[in-house]
């Protein structure tokens, strides 16, 4: 099979610890490139978010190369940060998940397109954060008003025991799960978007933009974010880190993790090889 597209995960996947892109990942990414591969990064985080990493992939502002981003509620051209697709959530919605979260004294994030609100910021976040060069802007007050004639696209509770995050998804009516899309990432965040979003469905509506087949991807992910677009493509991979639902339903698994190229060994096997 030639493959056409790659698309990535970014935490934990094309990302090291150090939150940049290895050198050999790098080279093999413009190596497939010079093939005429698409590399699309699919991540949670805004499109506005992921600049640093776009610089050091050197597609920053570049025409026809992709981003998928808040796990497929939005697809972006790089040039210009041009807005192919969006599915926004309701300030309703979000007001209750966030209305919720204060009660439980949560961090949480709320995004808009371009900008990452935090609430209840504490220490580990914000070395977390800073650690991945966001821009956020952090506030203490219970209420998200201001934020009422936004653009919002996101909301997410940060706790790193799954259990606490199992305790506020319980407290959830069911009026709300039934418009959200639910998901878990990077070992601390239960995140919601519109119903019916995820990374798969993004992949899928780019993929059909491009006029490339489902078996003409390859998807690699980690996250239960990943799953669904490991599942839609024609070859999913999970890095060794993966979780072991990610791996269960892959068709490979790297034996490098993401602090050693994982991405890289993915192309050199099933790009680079035959060529």
């Amino acid at each position: 099979m030639k493959y056409k597209l790659i698309a990535s995960d970014l935490d934990e996947t094309l990302l090291n610890d150090d939150k940049h892109v290895g050198l050999k990942t790098l080279q093999a990414i413009a190596a497939a490139r010079q093939l005429g591969v698409h590399f699309v990064p699919v991540t949670g985080r805004g499109f506005t978010l992921i600049r640093r990493t776009l610089t050091e992939l050197n597609v920053k502002d570049a025409a026809q190369e992709y981003v998928i981003s808040f796990n497929g509620a939005a697809i972006t051209e790089n040039k210009d940060e041009r807005i192919l697709t969006k599915k926004l959530m309701d300030f309703q919605t979000i007001n209750i998940l966030f209305q919720i979260g204060v009660k439980n004294q949560a961090v949480m994030h709320i995004y808009t397109l371009t900008d990452i609100y935090v609430y209840n910021m504490d220490k580990d976040e914000k070395e977390y954060l800073d650690k991945m060069g966001f821009s956020y802007c952090d506030f203490s007050q219970p209420s998200i008003m201001f934020l009422k004639d936004q653009p919002l696209i996101k909301i997410l509770y940060k706790d790193k025991e799954r259990a606490n995050l199992d305790d506020l998804y319980s407290q959830i009516p069911a009026s709300i799960l039934e418009k959200t899309a639910v998901t878990y990432s990077s070992n601390r965040y239960m995140e919601f978007n519109q119903a019916g979003v995820n990374k798969g469905q993004g992949l899928l509506k780019l993929s059909q933009f491009l006029n490339i087949k489902p078996a003409e991807i390859i998807a690699i992910g980690d996250s239960a974010n990943d799953l669904s677009m490991i599942r839609m493509s024609g070859l999913g991979v999970a890095v060794q880190n993966a979780a072991t639902e990610i791996k269960d339903n892959a068709n490979y698994v790297t034996s490098n993790d993401y602090n050693h190229n994982a991405v890289a060994e993915v192309i050199k096997k099933f790009i680079l090889i035959n060529n």
